[in-house]
């Protein structure tokens, strides 16, 4: 057995997870030993490999009581390449969210699902129940690629997006582990019935020569260790930039000829997006161009990248593991030359690309060969039924009566695709009659482009809220742009209760980063198509001051934009000198350049409980309500 070499550029130690995925032969200790006794909890070992399997051990805050054990629980995480949930997986995850669960699914950035509230007595039939209706966890979560991402478009008359497809579930199977310790612990040894792995998967995963491998190895690309940290891949198309390509850690560009003839990929490596506060040795970065390789050579290159990483990766302080430290610390000419070498040759020039823009593709949609896609929202990647609001009923009925597959998206929504015509009308009714938004145009657009990550009471690192709170904080945004006269505009708006940023809050227009109890770091200054990266503006907001700290920035947007200008991009081209300044000589309530000023209504406790509760229920704005409501008394006078 032979470990996969350690790091040469660094003789400090090792931290102690790199200790512990080494004693852990493969992935199966301590998690097999401690999943047999009757405890409510594992050990911080058991922790720490038990992420390779697909899941993560939380307590829900909300339930602690001084004295008495933590509410311990268990998140658990599917891995779905390109986001495909075939119709008996789906089904599968929806009730064991019912039976063991907390009756909720969570859609996340990644494309995957998450079921939350599992006891750990119940962890092992929930795995087993996944793997047998052709799903899988491992490799969802640790130090190892995780889902492979891809755009959910399931266009059928477009060569490259089908290339993406079809590239994201190889290379996803090229990383995935080759431990037997997954169906060891969790299906009593018996292998699962899965599809086969292309032909050239399996030649690259045994090919060397360069030292990508690790010889007499269980694991022959990762080795003993594993990587220093998580490594995220997407494959996309150029222009579509549904994946948040530039956050990623490697990123390949399908690149086809004028036939639609695949001929190679453009290669990105270098984005992640976690940081930790007050450490300015942490920071997000936008992944780099690198090169161009052919199709022949896109398992190899993939292999040198990963192996690049593996070897040189910081695997004596967590925190400066991931592969965006090492590229930034060795420059990309530097890193592309040790690339070249794992890689055995020359690589080829990065090809130009059009401009990448973000799309959702929700609502109803042509496919290309006679039937329709159907892209559903789902705000902050929930789904759930709750009072008239009846999503799980929905999905669940829909995939009973028509038996369709889904790509869950980057952005938490789902789609519906392989749609005959003939049944639009019968899966439409079912959506109106579950109180579920189709037409993309009747959601308010500030909740549409957001996201938010579960944060707590689950969530370990969450600082504060994040999923509660954005659906209110949406809410008075809106309410402001409303008041200072810019009803019509909208940005991309994300929050996360931690500074990891999985909700991807550093590449959005206004970025909310949990930084205490109750208060947020803002950032500022991303692209509406997640092409730049944001800025922090305030280090710590309390939630009750964001309409006097957005306010004036607002008033300043509406003064000094040029023609459509986004705000995103506002913020950038202003910058934050000009903003403190605008700010800091602002008074609240002036009047804006309209001529107009703010104007304040008061409400009765039950009206206001009234219209905030029909708001929800329309998936409307309070103010546009008031404004509707307004003309309409107006008008019958």
């Amino acid at each position: 057995m032979v470990n996969s070499a350690p790091s040469p550029v660094s003789t400090r130690k090792p931290s102690k997870v790199e200790g512990i995925k080494e004693n852990s032969n493969f992935l199966r200790e301590p998690v097999a030993t401690e999943i047999l006794q009757d405890t409510t909890h594992f050990s911080e070992d058991a922790i720490q490999i038990l992420k390779f399997h697909g899941s993560y051990q939380q307590d829900n805050r909300d339930n602690r009581v001084k004295g008495q054990e933590k509410d311990y629980q268990m998140m658990l995480r599917t891995k779905n390449p390109g986001g495909l949930v075939p119709p008996q997986l789906y089904l599968a995850l929806d009730q064991l969210a019912d039976e063991y669960g907390n009756h909720t699914l969570r859609a996340t950035t990644r494309q995957g699902f998450q079921l939350h509230g599992i006891l750990k007595k119940n962890l092992k039939a929930a795995i087993a129940t996944i793997v047998k209706n052709l799903g899988s966890t491992l490799g969802a979560c640790g130090d190892i690629n995780r889902n492979v991402m891809a755009p959910p478009a399931p266009f059928k008359n477009r060569p490259d997006y089908q290339y993406a497809w079809e590239y994201a579930q190889n290379i996803a199977d090229l990383l995935s582990p080759q431990t037997g310790a997954y169906y060891e612990i969790w299906l009593d040894g018996e292998k699962a019935i899965s599809a086969e792995e292309h032909p050239d998967v399996i030649a690259a995963r045994q090919k060397n020569g360069t030292g990508t491998i690790v010889h007499d190895s269980v694991e022959p690309i990762y080795g003993t260790h594993y990587m220093p940290r998580k490594f995220k891949v997407c494959v996309t198309v150029p222009g579509d930039n549904s994946v948040d390509l530039y956050s990623q850690d490697l990123t390949l560009v399908v690149m086809t000829n004028k036939k639609g003839e695949l001929q190679g990929f453009n290669v990105f490596a270098g984005g992640g997006l976690g940081r930790t506060h007050n450490k300015e040795e942490t920071f997000a970065r936008v992944a780099d161009p690198i090169c161009y390789v052919g199709k022949d050579d896109v398992y190899d290159i993939v292999k040198a990248i990963v192996a690049t990483q593996r070897d040189y990766g910081d695997r004596t302080d967590r925190r400066h593991a991931r592969l965006k430290y090492l590229i930034n610390d060795w420059g990309v000419d530097k890193f592309r030359s040790k690339v070249e070498e794992y890689f055995g040759k020359a690589v080829e020039p990065f090809k130009q690309l059009p401009k990448f823009k973000y799309q959702d593709y929700l609502g109803w949609n042509e496919q290309g060969d006679g039937k329709l896609f159907l892209g559903i929202s789902i705000d902050n990647g929930r789904v759930k039924d709750e009072g008239s609001f009846q999503l799980k009923t929905a999905l669940r009925t829909i995939v009973e009566q028509f038996n369709l597959p889904i790509r869950l998206t980057p952005n938490q929504n789902l789609i519906f695709y392989d749609i005959a015509p003939e049944d639009k009308e019968a899966i439409q009714a079912i959506l109106d009659k579950c109180g579920i938004i189709a037409d993309p145009s009747q959601i308010a657009a500030l909740t549409r482009y957001a996201m938010a990550c579960p944060a707590l009471p689950t969530c370990g690192l969450a600082i504060t809220e994040s999923e509660r709170a954005i659906p209110g904080i949406l809410e008075r945004i809106r309410t402001l742009l409303d008041q200072v006269g810019l009803q019509k505009d909208h940005f991309v708006v994300r929050m996360t209760g931690c500074p990891n940023g999985c909700a991807r809050p550093y590449m959005a227009e206004l970025g909310f980063v949990g930084s205490a109890p109750e208060s947020y770091q803002v950032w500022l200054g991303g692209s509406p198509d997640q092409t730049r990266l944001a800025q922090p503006i305030i280090e710590k907001l309390h939630h009750n001051d964001i309409e006097s700290f957005l306010e004036p920035i607002f008033v300043f947007f509406k003064k000094s934009r040029k023609g459509k200008e986004s705000f995103g991009d506002f913020c950038d081209r202003i910058g934050f000198d000009a903003i403190r300044e605008f700010s800091a000589t602002y008074t609240p309530g002036e009047p804006t350049s309209s001529g107009k000023s703010r104007h304040r209504v008061s409400l009765r406790d039950d009206v206001y409980s009234q219209l905030k509760e029909t708001a929800e229920k329309l998936n409307k704005p309070m103010t546009e309500l008031v404004h509707e409501a307004l003309d309409k008394y107006f008008q019958s006078l």
